[in-house]
């Protein structure tokens, strides 16, 4: 089983929470990927944090978990936080595939998104 965990910062403003939970159930109803699972889990302020969203994945079969960082830049919190976190739930599960793709901010695609945003289209 492969899942997909979709990770943030976490807010103290719960519908700022609610709108990474949005963008996971968008993502899982949309079918067009080859997930079984798709969750999403928070670096601090909300939750479930990191650790527990892995072991929710582990816990209902997952043997593959792609990460996908939620972060505009490649500050501390992706270049160092996250992957301390992700190597130590790999060494409690070392039987789990766990891969960190690079944050959602590096994509090209985000060129074309900040114009049509601002652009109004």
């Amino acid at each position: 089983m492969k899942a997909l965990l979709i990770i943030a910062h976490g807010s103290r403003r719960q519908a700022s929470n609610d709108e990474v939970k949005k963008i996971a159930t968008q993502i899982r109803e949309h079918g067009q990927h080859d997930f079984d699972m798709v969750e999403s889990a928070f670096l601090e302020l909300a939750y479930p944090l990191i650790p527990e969203g892995i072991e929710h994945c582990v816990k209902s079969g997952a043997k593959q978990i792609v990460v996908s960082p939620y972060f505009l830049n490649s500050g501390k919190h992706v270049t160092e936080d996250i992957p301390e976190i992700i190597a130590d739930v790999k060494a409690a599960h070392p039987d789990i595939i766990i891969e960190v793709t690079p944050h959602v901010g590096s994509s090209p695609i985000m060129l074309d998104l900040i114009l049509q945003t601002a652009s109004g289209s």
